[in-house]
């Protein structure tokens, strides 16, 4: 069995992952790949992070993304964000942009999202690990299934949450989401290609804090990084 250090309330109900062949076929392919002298990001101890800033009973809005950075020193376990000191990339950049617009809010000065993560945005990318200057090199290893279960879990077991998703990739996790109780919102990706084909004026921000607060839910204030 795969032994798996992540957060107790997550751990709690993706035990039964752990167990299962495609998720010890999974930890075995990332252990063979770092013994070959492979690069993998994040590290080892932030591909959980989202988990750990944000316990279940915290989650209100998950945002997904589809595989980690691959430059060095940019993946640190959330989608889309960067550690201070790194330059936010283009697609963050871009998010920065229509809160400026939706809320007008100032451009924040660097692409930490900790503070989004800290207030119950669970920044999660589909595909948990990557190789170094290789995108969506883990790409079909398992990390997928896993994913899938925990949007599931989150839909389940939660009460009134936003899911913003982004791009063909990420709405076609719509499925998996029960949408009689949680609000779906769906735009292009913010990535300098399709931004402009539907992210730009998608008001997402505004409309995912109305829905909370029409549900009794503290909003996020993302403006606070």
């Amino acid at each position: 069995m795969a032994e798996v250090s992540i957060e107790p309330s997550w751990k709690s109900l993706l035990e039964e992952e752990f167990h299962k062949p495609y998720f010890e076929a999974l930890i075995a392919f990332i252990k063979d790949e770092i013994r070959k002298g492979k690069t993998i990001f994040p590290p080892g101890r932030q591909i959980f992070r989202a988990f750990e800033l944000c316990p279940i009973d915290r989650v209100k809005v998950v945002i997904l993304g589809q595989d980690p950075y691959h430059g060095v020193g940019q993946a640190h376990g959330l989608c889309f964000s960067v550690p201070k000191g790194v330059s936010p990339p283009p697609s963050l950049r871009n998010i920065f942009e229509e809160i400026r617009a939706d809320l007008g809010m100032p451009i924040p000065s660097h692409g930490d999202l900790t503070g989004w993560a800290m207030q119950g945005v669970f920044l999660l990318n589909a595909i948990l690990t990557v190789e170094a200057h290789k995108p969506t090199s883990h790409r079909g290893r398992g990390w997928e299934i896993f994913t899938d279960r925990v949007i599931k879990v989150i839909s389940d077991v939660r009460p009134h949450v936003v899911f913003m998703l982004w791009g063909s990739y990420a709405r076609s996790k719509k499925p998996l989401i029960d949408q009689t109780k949680h609000l779906v919102l769906e735009a292009a990706h913010p990535s300098p290609y399709s931004a402009e084909k539907g992210f730009f004026g998608c008001r997402h921000f505004s409309k995912a804090n109305a829905f909370l607060v029409a549900h009794g839910v503290t909003p996020i204030d993302w403006g606070k990084l």
